[in-house]
């Protein structure tokens, strides 16, 4: 059997789905998804991709979310000073040996995102 190869997009509902896809490109650099063959799309860096359904009651994020994001960031000093001086609450800052930096923000909309800065290597 073929296996998948990477992840394709990530595709979730928005209420105002312009304004959204304008912060994500404006605040994490991920270009909207062309609508024709002018437009560039986003390219990702290869690297590690962790795909973990969660238990239904988890505490990882919040409970009324069925989704929350991760993305791996290059310099977490750097974008955590970003989001901060714009007012976006940062919480969960925590190392873990082995696996990098993480810490969490939300989306105008609310929608939860991790931040992943991996150890080098």
């Amino acid at each position: 059997m073929k296996n998948v190869v990477g992840i394709g997009g990530v595709f979730f509902r928005a209420k105002d789905p312009e304004a959204l896809a304008a912060w994500y490109e404006t605040h994490l650099g991920i270009n909207r998804a062309p609508t024709d063959m002018v437009a560039e799309p986003w390219f990702t860096e290869a690297g590690v991709t962790v795909f973990a359904p969660f238990a239904q009651d988890t505490d990882y994020f919040a409970r009324d979310k069925q989704f929350m994001l991760n993305f791996r960031v290059s310099d977490m000093d750097e974008i955590l000073t970003h989001f901060r001086s714009i007012g976006v609450a940062v919480t969960n800052e925590v190392s873990q040996e082995g696996l990098g930096r993480f810490a969490h923000i939300h989306d105008p909309e609310g929608n939860p995102i991790e931040l992943w800065e991996p150890i080098p290597g």
